[in-house]
C-alpha cells in the first residue's frame, strides 16, 4: 500500500536550502520515492493552517518511507534541512 510523506518546511536560509534540495532528491529516488508536490503554491480551503513550503512524497509503503528518512544516504541532507529550515514531517498510509 502506498505511503505519503508530507513535510511543511519553513526555510530560514534559502541559499543553504538549495544544497539540501540537491542532496535530497537522489535519495528519494534511491528509495523508490517520487515527488508529488514540491513547494508549489498552496491555498487554504478550510481552517487556519498556513503551510510555508509543502512537499509531498510517495513511497511504496510506510516501511520504505521510514527507511528513506532514517537512511545513511539521506542523513547528510537531513542535517542540512535541520540547519537551514524548520520542518514538520508525517507519513500516512494510503488506501487500497
Amino acid at each position: 500500500m502506498s505511503a505519503y510523506v508530507i513535510v511543511d518546511i519553513e526555510v530560514t536560509d534559502p541559499e543553504g536550502y538549495e544544497e539540501y534540495k540537491r542532496l535530497a532528491a537522489p535519495t528519494v529516488a534511491q528509495y523508490g520515492g517520487k515527488y508529488l508536490a514540491r513547494g508549489g503554491a498552496t491555498e487554504v480551503l478550510e481552517g487556519s493552517w498556513q503551510p510555508k513550503r509543502l512537499v509531498i512524497l510517495e513511497f511504496n509503503d510506510v516501511e520504505r518511507a521510514k527507511a528513506w528518512v532514517n537512511s545513511a544516504e539521506y542523513s547528510p541532507a537531513r542535517q542540512l534541512r535541520h540547519r537551514y529550515a524548520r520542518s514538520n514531517m508525517v507519513v500516512v498510509a494510503g488506501v487500497d
